[in-house]
């Protein structure tokens, strides 16, 4: 857990006096902070086959440190038939400390790991500062064993800050070490 303090005090004594001077915040209150990060896998396949859920729940939740939920349709779609309430996904919601540690492990560990990686869209932003980027495979996360993966799975990761646009919440990623490519 010494990552997850030195992404804490990271914050705290570089990036907040930093956007501080940037924006012109009169309170330390007003600077943006990351307030959580939830990861999402879609399986939708595993409306045929049901062991797909569960290694789905074991990856995430190696790659999360934290149980997983699984998520349900909402409505029926019978071009796919599937029906309202059937297990199509899972994710897992991170805060705090698990949160800080989770975005140093993605940021240094696991995007580096991506073949050609050039850096990430800066463009994801939904208008409101946050952020939603999406991975493509799984087994870049060090925790993720290749041997004991039956299938290649995404998985997005929406990283939700408290920023009021998305030039503050682009921002506070950048300083936070996220490499954005433009």
């Amino acid at each position: 857990m010494a990552y997850v303090a030195r992404m804490r005090n990271y914050y705290r004594d570089e990036v907040v006096p930093a956007l501080q001077r940037q924006f012109n915040y009169d309170n330390v209150m007003q600077v943006p902070r990351m307030q959580k990060v939830v990861l999402n896998m879609g399986l939708g396949e595993a409306i045929q086959n049901g062991r797909l859920l569960d290694a789905g729940m074991e990856q995430l939740r190696l790659i999360s440190g934290q149980q997983p939920v699984i998520t349900k349709a909402k409505r029926s779609i019978a071009a796919y038939k599937l029906r309202t309430g059937m297990s199509i996904g899972v994710k897992v919601t991170l805060r705090s400390d698990r949160m800080y540690d989770f975005f140093d492990r993605l940021v240094n560990i696991a995007l580096p790991r991506v073949r050609d990686f050039r850096g990430v869209d800066g463009n994801k932003f939904d208008g409101r500062g946050n952020y939603t980027l999406g991975i493509e495979e799984q087994i870049i996360f060090p925790e993720v064993d290749y041997d004991k993966v039956d299938r290649i799975k995404g998985l997005s990761v929406a990283v939700v800050t408290s920023a009021q646009t998305d030039v503050e919440g682009k921002e506070l990623l950048r300083l936070m070490g996220m490499p954005f490519r433009n």
